[in-house]
C-alpha cells in the first residue's frame, strides 16, 4: 500500500514537470539537431542496474520496466516503452565491464510527445540517474572522393624496377613510407625531403609487424577480400562465418571479421553507392600485406617470410549513414574486448576553434566541455585505455589515436584532443602542414597526409592533378578497377600513426618486453622528428575542384605552425630504437582456473626466441591443478578449489615461477 501512495503521489508530480516542459515547446520551429530523437542515454546507479537487469532474467537487458518506482513513474509519463543495455552481455567480460559502470548504460527509448531534451530534464532530476548523453550522431573526418589508380599504372609499375625494402611495386610511389627526397621536384621546385615520411625503411630492419597485435579500426566498412587485405583480417576463431547465431556468446552474431556496427549485423559491408572506401584505406596503409609482389607495402604488415600485424573491422559507417553515439561506444567496447589494442580513428567532431561560417557550428572547446557533453563516449574510451592488452603482454591497456581534423583550425577536434589519446595532424612530403590541417593545441604529434592543393602542378602521365602527392592504399574495387588508389586528410596521417604503434607493439612482443599503454603513448611523442625548422616562409597552392582543376593560386603562411604540429612528425625507426632499451620483461602469467575446466597458455609467448625453446611446467599440488603439452600450448586444469606454486623453465636454463588458483567460477583474468 505505502508503494501504491508513493507511486501516486511521484506520478502526480512529475505529470506537473512534463507537461510544464511540454507545453514550453509548443509553436517552436523545427530545428535538425545533431543527435536522434525517441531516445537517451542514460548511466543508472549501480543499484538501479541491478535491479533491472532482475527484471529480465535472460540477460537480453531489454526490458520495459525498470522496478524502480521513482524512475518507473518518469518512464510512464514520457512513454517509455524499452530500456536496453548499451552494451550486450558478455558472461566473459561481465566482472570488468560492471567494474568500469558501463553495465550501468542504458537506452532509454521512448515516444514521440517529448523531445529527447525534455526527457533529459526529467530524468535529471532522479537521484537514480548519474549521467545522461544524447544518441549523437558522428560524421566522418572526410568528404573528399578517392582518385583511382588505373590498371594500366599499377601493370606498368609491377614492370619497373621496386625499392629494396620491400618487393611491393607500387612502395616507389608511396613517399609517405620511404621518402628518398626525389620525388617532387621540377626545375627549381622542389616539394620533397628526404626522410619526410614515417621511417619504416629503418625500422623494418627491426620489425614488419607481428599477427598476435590486433589494431580496430573504427570506419567504414574494408574489402575484407582484397588480395592485399585478405590476410590481413583479423578472424575469430570462435565464430562462424556470416553466422546469423551468436557462436561464441559475447553479445554479437555472426561477428567473424569484427561487426557491423552501423546496422547492427555480423556482416561487413563495403560496397554501398555511397561508400568512399574509406574503411580500406586506411587499412590498407596500416597492414596491406607487404612482401607479396604485388601492390603497395604498409607500416605494419609483415613481409614475405612474417606476418603482419592483424585488422579488426569496428564498422560504424555505412553509405551516406553517420556513425550513432551508441555504434561508437559499443565498437570501442568491443575492440577492447576482444583483443585490440590500438583503436584507429579518422572520425571526431569539428574543432571548438573552426569558423562556424564555413562549418556550420565549433565543436567542444575543452576537456572539460567534450567530457560533460559526451560522457558515454568517455567511459568507453576509458574502458578501452585501461582494459585493453594485457599485464602479462607487450602492452597493459590500449591505445586509440585520432584524426585531429580538416577545418585549417588552430586546435585540434575532440575526442583525439583529450590528453589521454593521440591526436594527427597532417604534413606534405616536405614536412610543411597540409593546407587543410588542424593544428595547435590537443596535437599530439605529426604523419604524412597528402596535400593535393600543394601539388597541383604535378601532373601524372594520365593527367592527374596532384594526386601524386597524396596518400596511396587499397581500395574496394566499385572505387578504383585496379584496387588501389589516392586520398588525403588527417584521417590518412592517423593511420600511418596508428600502424607505427602497432609495429612498436610488434617489435616489444618480439623482444617480450611489457609496456604500459602511458609508457609507449609517450614513447611516442618524444621520438618524433623535429620540423619546426620547415615552419617558415610561405606555401603556395591551388585548391582543386572535382571535374574542373587547380583554382587560382592561394598562399598559406606557415609561421603560426611553429611548434603547434605536435612534439613533431612520427618516426617508426626512433621509436621502434627506445623501445629496444625500455619496459620491463614478460613474466609467464598467474593463472586463474574454474575448477573443473581448463586454460590453454603458450609459454613461447614469455620468452625471448620462445619459439626456438622447449619447456618444462612443474607444479607443487598436482591435487591442485595438472598440466599437459598440446603443441606449442600447455593445457592447464583445475582440479579442485586451492591454490598452488608453480614454474616453467625454458631450454635455455631461464626460469618463471608464477601461481595457479582453482576456484568456482573463475576466468583466466581472475575475475568471478
Amino acid at each position: 500500500m505505502k508503494q501504491r501512495i508513493l507511486y501516486f503521489l511521484l506520478l502526480l508530480v512529475c505529470v506537473a514537470q512534463v507537461a510544464c516542459v511540454k507545453e514550453s515547446g509548443l509553436g517552436e520551429e523545427p530545428v535538425e539537431k545533431p543527435f536522434a530523437e525517441g531516445e537517451l542515454l542514460v548511466k543508472f546507479t549501480p543499484e538501479v542496474a541491478d535491479m533491472i537487469a532482475q527484471v529480465e532474467p535472460t540477460r537480453s537487458g531489454m526490458v520495459t520496466r525498470s522496478g524502480v518506482p521513482s524512475v518507473d513513474v518518469v518512464m510512464d509519463i514520457i512513454g517509455t516503452y524499452q530500456l536496453e543495455r548499451v552494451f550486450p552481455y558478455d558472461e566473459s567480460r561481465e566482472e570488468v565491464t560492471r567494474q568500469s559502470g558501463l553495465n550501468q548504460w542504458y537506452v532509454v527509448r521512448f515516444g514521440g510527445d517529448f523531445t529527447a531534451e525534455q526527457v533529459a530534464k526529467q530524468f535529471e532530476a532522479l537521484g537514480e540517474v548519474q549521467k545522461i548523453d544524447f544518441n549523437r550522431t558522428i560524421k566522418r573526418a572526410y568528404t573528399g572522393k578517392a582518385t583511382p589508380l588505373s590498371e594500366s599504372k599499377v601493370k606498368r609499375m609491377s614492370a619497373m624496377a621496386t625499392r629494396s625494402a620491400m618487393n611491393d611495386p607500387l612502395l616507389a610511389m608511396q613517399w609517405h613510407l620511404v621518402n628518398n627526397g626525389d620525388m617532387f621536384t621540377s626545375g627549381e621546385k622542389v616539394k620533397s625531403v628526404k626522410d619526410a615520411d614515417v621511417q619504416c625503411a629503418e625500422a623494418w630492419k627491426r620489425s614488419t609487424g607481428d599477427e598476435s597485435v590486433i589494431v580496430a579500426v573504427l570506419d567504414e566498412g574494408i574489402f575484407v577480400e582484397h588480395p592485399d587485405l585478405v590476410n590481413s583480417i583479423w578472424v575469430n576463431e570462435d565464430e562462424v562465418n556470416r553466422s546469423t547465431k551468436d557462436n561464441d556468446g559475447n553479445g554479437y552474431k555472426g561477428d567473424y571479421h569484427g561487426y557491423n556496427f552501423a546496422h547492427d549485423i555480423g556482416l561487413i559491408t563495403w560496397n554501398d553507392a555511397y561508400d568512399s572506401g574509406h574503411g580500406s584505406h586506411v587499412a590498407g596503409v596500416i597492414a596491406a600485406q607487404n612482401g607479396n609482389g604485388i601492390g603497395i607495402s604498409s607500416v605494419a604488415g609483415g613481409d614475405a617470410k612474417n606476418s603482419g600485424v592483424k585488422i579488426m573491422v569496428c564498422q560504424i559507417f555505412s553509405g551516406n549513414v553517420g556513425a550513432s553515439g551508441i555504434a561508437v561506444a559499443r565498437a570501442i567496447k568491443y575492440a577492447a574486448d576482444n583483443g585490440a589494442v590500438v583503436l584507429q580513428c579518422s572520425w571526431g567532431y569539428v574543432s571548438g576553434r573552426a569558423n562556424e561560417y564555413d562549418w556550420g557550428y565549433a565543436g567542444f572547446a575543452s576537456q572539460e566541455e567534450w567530457e560533460a557533453g559526451a560522457p558515454l563516449e568517455k567511459d568507453a574510451l576509458d574502458y578501452f585505455t585501461h582494459n585493453a592488452g594485457s599485464p602479462n603482454g607487450a602492452i597493459d591497456g590500449g591505445i586509440a589515436v585520432f584524426a585531429g581534423g580538416n577545418e585549417s583550425a588552430p586546435m585540434a577536434g575532440y575526442p583525439g584532443a583529450s590528453d589521454d589519446y593521440i591526436s594527427v595532424a597532417a604534413t606534405a612530403a616536405d614536412f610543411t602542414p597540409a593546407v587543410y590541417t588542424n593544428y595547435g593545441p590537443g596535437t599530439s604529434v605529426s604523419a604524412p597526409g597528402g596535400d593535393q592543393d600543394y601539388y597541383y602542378d604535378y601532373v601524372d602521365d594520365e593527367h592527374n592533378y596532384g594526386e601524386v602527392g597524396c596518400v596511396l592504399s587499397t581500395l574496394p574495387y566499385h572505387i578504383s578497377k585496379s584496387g588501389y588508389g589516392y586520398m588525403e586528410g588527417t584521417s590518412m596521417a592517423c593511420p600511418h600513426v596508428s600502424g607505427v604503434v602497432a609495429l612498436g607493439i610488434s617489435y616489444a612482443t618480439q623482444l617480450r618486453r611489457h609496456f604500459k599503454a602511458t609508457e609507449l603513448k609517450d614513447l611516442l611523442i618524444n621520438t618524433t622528428v623535429p620540423i619546426d625548422s620547415y615552419m617558415t616562409g610561405v606555401k603556395e597552392y591551388r585548391r582543386y575542384v572535382a571535374d574542373i582543376g587547380p583554382q587560382q593560386p592561394m598562399q598559406l603562411n606557415i609561421a603560426p605552425f611553429k611548434g603547434q604540429m605536435g612534439s613533431g612528425q612520427v618516426s617508426a625507426a626512433k621509436f621502434l630504437e627506445a623501445i629496444e632499451g625500455a619496459g620491463s620483461d614478460m613474466k609467464f602469467p598467474n593463472l586463474y582456473i574454474a575448477s573443473g575446466s581448463q586454460v590453454a597458455v603458450a609459454p613461447a609467448r614469455y620468452f625471448v626466441g620462445g619459439d626456438k625453446l622447449s619447456f618444462e611446467v612443474s607444479i607443487v599440488d598436482s591435487s591442485v591443478a595438472s598440466c599437459e603439452k598440446q603443441g606449442a600450448k600447455y593445457i592447464f586444469k583445475g582440479l579442485k578449489n586451492g591454490s598452488t606454486k608453480a614454474s616453467v623453465k625454458a631450454s635455455n636454463g631461464e626460469t618463471h615461477s608464477f601461481v595457479i588458483t582453482v576456484r568456482e567460477g573463475a576466468t583466466d583474468n581472475g575475475w568471478m
